[in-house]
């Protein structure tokens, strides 16, 4: 893995779960983190992260309008998307993949789990989705 040679934009309004994540996955990439869909399209608009960590409950607004926002641009369309969600029910993942996301990771995070998920969609791309 390359020492923070890859930056993922971490969209969550939990602060207990930014930080986690930031400790799971900081010492190996370069986080930068938005608590709301409003910061983070702000975000996204000088900025391109290599992967997009995006909760679907936030306090004002939804990772929906995210996603939306981020597959209606041509210049996102190489950017993984992930989902980190408490909305675990039978039929949710495949309601987020059908919305844009590529992946899926439920919460409460797996410590174990979720540095996998990122590799994989670091080192492969969107195309890990399909893999």
């Amino acid at each position: 893995m390359e020492e923070q040679s890859k930056s993922i934009l971490l969209v969550e309004d939990d602060y207990a779960n930014r930080k986690l994540v930031r400790v799971i996955l900081g010492k190996h990439y370069r986080i930068e983190e938005a608590a709301s869909a409003e910061q983070a399209l702000e975000l996204l608009r000088n900025w391109k992260p290599d992967l997009l960590l995006l909760d679907i409950r936030l306090g004002n607004g939804s990772g929906l309008d995210v996603i939306r926002a981020v597959r209606e641009n041509p210049e996102f369309d190489a950017i993984p998307v992930v989902a980190i969600t408490a909305q675990a029910m039978k039929n949710d993942e495949g309601r987020f993949l059908a919305a844009g996301f590529d992946g899926y990771v439920s919460k409460p995070i797996d410590t174990r789990l979720l540095p996998e998920v990122v590799e994989r969609f670091l080192r492969d791309g969107r195309r890990a989705a399909h893999a």
